[in-house]
């Protein structure tokens, strides 16, 4: 447990190196010292607190093996496999049409687009990564998609937020449909000229798709990025549980308490949340966001792709706010 713990630490709290730009040396700085004290602060806190974390790590378990795991698992198997058919090349002509003239990509992006909106998180951005490394889309196309193709699914918002939050599933049904405007309104606005139309299409061979071999794979692959997944979820878990315990953020009202939380994970964010109007608008600024949790899980899925996560954390904020202003247009409807 342990291991899994300080493994997702240390993908949060580690960058790429980028040439810092003059006066840049006290940002550098700050980070260090931040990165710094994260991990004495956390050591310390694992060290006076030991039932706290441990109480709070049975949770998260529980919580990936009755939600994170049988959500998440049986997308990811299915976007490897779609990948690996002929799937994304079929869309890419049928869906050009819509997703060119809109969001700047090619209509191979559309499956990941799709099975992001349906998955839940970070199915999206494996779908991307998985697209890229196969060589469907160019980097720059990738890193368009994951602006906006990293989203939650409808099951989280009609059974977290809208009957165990709001008491409503109808309201859950809103807050789905705020994320998705949201996410596509982001992909226009973060639109790009990346000159696809006067690029020459990549032809490869392909083998036939086999189902027998592709199966096994897509799998194995399958479980171990859940399994990834799932150590980010305890880790924020125990994390905040710990955070709970400062005096000064234990005093916190509710909803500052809630934005909080839900700014680093949502799912604690959410469940903090008071069932009124302005939580409602809250709920839907922190699942369009997703929480530090959220961006480190999309970091872990595009490992090894070479990959920048950039523009992922700019499309998140981007939803965020473009969600506000169609929530509260939904809150003068159910509250």
């Amino acid at each position: 447990m342990a291991g899994s713990l300080f493994f997702a630490a240390r993908i949060i709290f580690t960058r790429r190196s980028y040439a810092l730009p003059k006066g840049g040396e006290a940002v550098a700085r700050l980070r260090g010292a931040a990165a710094l004290f994260f991990p004495v602060f956390f050591g310390a806190a694992l060290l006076l607190f030991p039932d706290v974390s441990a109480a709070a790590a049975r949770e998260g378990v529980a919580l990936c093996l009755q939600t994170v795991l049988p959500s998440l698992f049986p997308f990811f198997v299915l976007s490897s496999l779609l990948v690996q058919s002929d799937v994304p090349r079929l869309l890419s002509r049928a869906m050009a049409g819509v997703m060119y003239p809109l969001f700047g990509v090619s209509g191979a992006g559309a499956s990941a687009l799709i099975l992001g909106l349906l998955g839940g998180y970070p199915v999206g951005a494996r779908t991307v990564a998985e697209l890229y490394g196969r060589g469907e889309i160019a980097r720059e196309e990738a890193e368009q998609l994951l602006a906006f193709c990293n989203n939650s699914g409808p099951g989280f918002f009609l059974g977290v937020c809208g009957t165990a939050v709001f008491g409503s599933a109808r309201a859950g049904a809103y807050l789905y449909l705020i994320h998705v405007g949201a996410a596509l309104v982001t992909g226009v606005l973060l639109r790009r000229d990346l000159g696809l139309p006067r690029r020459k299409a990549v032809s490869r061979q392909r083998a036939p798709f086999d189902l027998a071999a592709a199966l096994p794979a897509a799998v194995q692959g399958s479980f171990a990025a859940v399994g990834s997944v799932s150590a980010f979820v305890i880790f924020f878990m125990v994390l905040l549980r710990l955070l709970s315990l400062v005096p000064a953020l234990a005093a916190l009202p509710p909803l500052p308490r809630a934005a909080l939380f839900g700014f680093v994970e949502m799912t604690n964010g959410v469940n903090a949340l008071p069932a009124t109007r302005t939580g409602f608008v809250l709920c839907a600024a922190i699942m369009n966001w997703g929480g530090l949790s959220v961006q480190a899980q999309t970091r872990a899925m595009l490992a090894g792709s070479a990959l920048s996560a950039r523009r992922c954390v700019i499309g998140k904020a981007v939803q965020a706010l473009a969600g506000v202003p169609l929530a509260l247009i939904a809150a003068q409807r159910l509250f």
